[in-house]
């Protein structure tokens, strides 16, 4: 008797060893699954750049609350304030962009990009954006050094 109870307890730690593989492999799956919708709205945002010159859009793909924030001294400034500081100045001045690094993971989605204006300079930034059902909740910017001019760490190689 005591083998069989023995057979029979390692047969239920074997059942529930592979019942969590098989919880934790579908939550993963969910994990994937919401990190690349989450991936492919940050890279239409970034193609709606090149694509669009009205805000409609753009506004379709922000939340209501969203908040934008960056090293040049916007704290978590509303949508409202995003058009009139930073998207309308540099609409049409922006050609695209080169997205060289794009990493989701849950509802945050990082990027590191290399912008284009339509006057043939550059610009290199990183943005952390922040999603909630499929629609942009914030994005931080932190801008980098322009490809067109010599940056300060270049200068510091020679």
């Amino acid at each position: 008797m005591s083998k069989a109870r023995s057979s029979r307890g390692s047969f239920a730690v074997a059942a529930l060893a592979a019942a969590a593989l098989v919880l934790g492999t579908s939550t993963a799956r969910a994990d994937v699954s919401e990190a690349a919708k989450n991936e492919m709205v940050a890279r239409q945002w970034y193609a709606l750049w090149a694509q669009r010159r009205d805000w409609a859009p753009f506004d379709a793909m922000l939340s209501d609350d969203f908040a934008f924030s960056s090293t040049n001294g916007e704290d978590h400034i509303s949508k409202a304030e995003f058009k009139r500081q930073c998207w309308a100045p540099n609409v049409n001045l922006t050609k695209g962009f080169d997205l060289e690094l794009v990493m989701a993971k849950g509802n945050e989605v990082f990027v590191k990009y290399l912008g284009h204006t339509v006057n043939g300079k550059t610009f290199r930034n990183v943005e952390l954006l922040r999603m909630r059902h499929g629609k942009i909740a914030s994005i931080e910017c932190y801008f980098g050094g322009k490809m067109t001019f010599p940056s300060g760490v270049e200068s510091q190689k020679n």
